[in-house]
């Protein structure tokens, strides 16, 4: 379930593609897709650990869609990440779900590209999603699994702890609810607080790309009929 652009092209052979598929659809949805492209941004991402519930992994993919969070990153060693396709409705396609082997290859992965490893649990707190700095660099919030949330190597490996505050009696939210909220305020607070949050204008292109061979009916052989191998 791994969405990936063509790496192979150069990003000159992608833009003239998109050139030439654009007069392939409407304008309207064309500038749909400029629009979207332009807010989405991987700054943050999400990590889901072991997410078993297809109503929960479905609302994550919704929530990294809808909120522009571009990149899903999932490990799935215990229970498979499966959403459920009636609740995701195609959002799927608009994101990359990268895979990982383990939770140590993800955090490894991530703590590689420079990302900040931010836990969500109830019972630690570093900040809440009031008071995390977002603009201390590249951050990614970890969703433990549904019973018993993150795991060991994700609280070592931690360098912050977010929780949402409750007022009530209840401890805590269903992942679902918690990840909309972080997402939606983190990803707020970042586009107002921080500056080059945005994917860089190669990856747009890219992305772009993407999306219309994607969008564009028989996207491939009309490519071929442009003389575009």
């Amino acid at each position: 379930m791994t969405n990936t652009e063509n790496s192979t092209l150069t990003v000159e052979q992608c833009a003239a593609q998109i050139e030439y598929l654009s007069q392939f659809i409407l304008a309207e949805r064309l500038e749909t897709l400029q629009r979207a492209i332009s807010k989405r941004t991987n700054y943050m991402t999400l990590l889901a650990e072991n997410m078993f519930h297809p109503q929960n992994a479905s609302a994550l993919v919704r929530h990294c869609e809808a909120f522009g969070v571009q990149t899903l990153h999932i490990v799935q060693t215990l229970c498979q990440f499966n959403p459920n396709l009636n609740i995701v409705r195609g959002t799927d396609k608009w994101i990359d779900i990268q895979d990982h082997p383990s939770t140590e290859a993800a955090l490894k992965h991530l703590k590689s590209n420079g990302y900040r490893i931010v836990a969500t649990t109830p019972h630690r707190e570093s900040c809440t999603p009031e008071t995390f700095d977002v603009t201390k660099g590249k951050f990614a919030i970890v969703m433990g699994t549904e019973k018993t949330g993150i795991s060991d190597l994700v609280i070592s490996e931690a360098d912050e702890f977010l929780r949402i505050p409750m007022c009530g009696m209840v401890e805590s939210l269903n992942v679902s609810a918690c990840a909309a909220i972080i997402v939606y305020m983190l990803s707020e607070r970042m586009r107002h607080e921080v500056d080059m949050w945005q994917l860089t204008p190669q990856e747009q292109t890219r992305k772009l790309h993407k999306w219309l061979v994607d969008t564009v009916k028989d996207a491939p052989a009309l490519l071929k009929r442009g003389g575009f191998e």
